[in-house]
């Protein structure tokens, strides 16, 4: 099992969704894989579920937004 810290990069306001740099969840894992490539779910529902905010309708799930770190494997 492995934790992964996921956090914002930069400031997005798309489809009614508010992003800020810095706005950051932790995410277990059952693989060591890197979950914004295995499983989005897992980020979608943190994101949703510590600041109500859906990633998908900001178009924000994706490496470009997104910096994904291995915090413990």
């Amino acid at each position: 099992m492995a934790l992964f810290q996921v956090t914002i990069k930069r400031k997005k306001q798309c489809g009614g969704v508010h992003l800020e740099p810095g706005m950051s969840v932790q995410v277990a894992t059952k693989t060591d894989s890197n979950p914004l490539a295995t499983n989005k779910q897992l980020i979608l529902d943190a994101f949703m579920r510590v600041y109500g905010v859906d990633l998908q309708k900001a178009m924000a799930l994706n490496p470009t937004d997104l910096e994904v770190v291995k915090v413990h494997n």
